[in-house]
């Protein structure tokens, strides 16, 4: 991971393990939030991208180890909600389970129409947290976010720019011109509005069976044998316990 200025107080994030398709473990999430709020005073914009031709394939299995590495995503994904300036998504190639949540965490989302988005939890025995159910839903629409949550389905780029998921098609370099373009716009405005569209989102829910589904999944066996069958390269054989 490395941050450079884009100038015009433009924070450019790279996600850079391109060896990984820069999936993330754990000192990466740290690192990615850290960077996040730790951006200087004065940022008014940042984009997140990933290096080699992929955002992020999301979460690097050899480096999870429970639900732990969930709730410390959580506050990579919460920080780039609140960061206090827009935040964009420059996304190019796979932007899979972890990548697609940390799409959505963003403001705004540009994509190449080859880029892939999708969670395939229901393909490793993972169950991802409500608050990233909501933001698909309320950005990609509710049938093909359960298309994406249910039948673990992707999305191209142009067919997530028709759902309206990403705002611009294009390469990764525009996500930054459109960045420098929004820094040149009134921060008070912009940080304000941020606040009152993130006010907007519904409070999550507090029903005990989504804590404990979330908690069934994560301590399963399912699990065991989806990591497994990933690192052997075979399909698994789930069996709900």
């Amino acid at each position: 991971m490395h941050v450079e200025d884009g100038g015009s107080a433009v924070v450019l994030l790279t996600i850079d393990r391109p060896d990984r398709r820069n999936a993330i473990d754990a000192e990466h999430v740290e690192a990615l939030r850290d960077a996040v709020t730790g951006a200087a005073e004065g940022t008014r914009a940042l984009v997140l991208r990933g290096a080699g031709g992929h955002f992020c394939a999301g979460a690097d299995l050899k480096g999870i180890e429970g639900p732990e590495f969930a709730a410390l995503l959580r506050t990579l994904l919460h920080a780039l909600r609140d960061a206090p300036f827009p935040c964009l998504a420059a996304v190019d190639g796979a932007a899979l389970g972890a990548g697609t949540q940390l799409a959505v965490s963003c403001d705004l989302r540009t994509a190449t129409p080859d880029a892939i988005f999708g969670i395939p939890a229901a393909k490793l025995g993972l169950v991802v947290d409500p608050w990233t159910v909501q933001r698909l839903v309320a950005f990609a629409g509710q049938g093909p976010a359960r298309a994406m949550l249910l039948a673990a389905e992707t999305v191209g780029g142009t067919e997530a720019h028709g759902l309206g998921l990403v705002q611009r098609l294009g390469p990764p370099d525009d996500a930054v011109a459109w960045a420098v373009e929004i820094a040149t716009k009134a921060p008070l405005t912009i940080s304000g509005h941020k606040v009152m569209l993130n006010a907007l989102d519904a409070a999550l829910p507090t029903d005990p069976a989504v804590a404990a589904a979330f908690d069934r999944a994560w301590s399963s066996a399912d699990l065991d044998e989806g990591r497994a069958a990933f690192a052997e390269r075979r399909p698994p054989q789930f069996r709900g316990e």
